[in-house]
């Protein structure tokens, strides 16, 4: 993941609504949500809900497939374990145990596709 990238991503997780989503959608798994249980979860509105996908799609961190007449979301894992390998890797002055737990925790908690 590149600068641009990044802030892409911050930019996009700045937002309340957006970072309810995002956890919604780790913890949902590789199974996903459809938009309508997102915004009922998250209580906001349809339309709203929607804007603020498009948010999360647009800087990589969810993705979406259509599954007959619904939209499934899911969370792009590998966008947002780029995320925090971004913030670590220039990590702790040299000091790699520091930072250990936290590569630990990329490297384990993408579901396998």
């Amino acid at each position: 993941m590149d600068q641009r990238q990044a802030l892409a991503a911050f930019g996009a997780l700045s937002q309340e609504t957006r970072l309810h989503i995002i956890r919604m959608l780790v913890v949902s798994g590789p199974d996903g949500m459809a938009a309508g249980s997102i915004a009922e979860k998250a209580e906001v509105s349809p339309s709203n809900v929607s804007f603020h996908l498009k948010e999360l799609e647009r800087s990589g961190l969810i993705t979406q497939q259509r599954e007959s007449r619904s939209i499934i979301y899911t969370a792009n894992y590998d966008a947002l374990g780029g995320l925090i390998r971004f913030l670590m890797e220039d990590c702790c002055g040299g000091n790699a145990e520091i930072c250990a737990p936290a590569a630990v925790v990329v490297a384990c908690c993408a579901p396998a596709t």
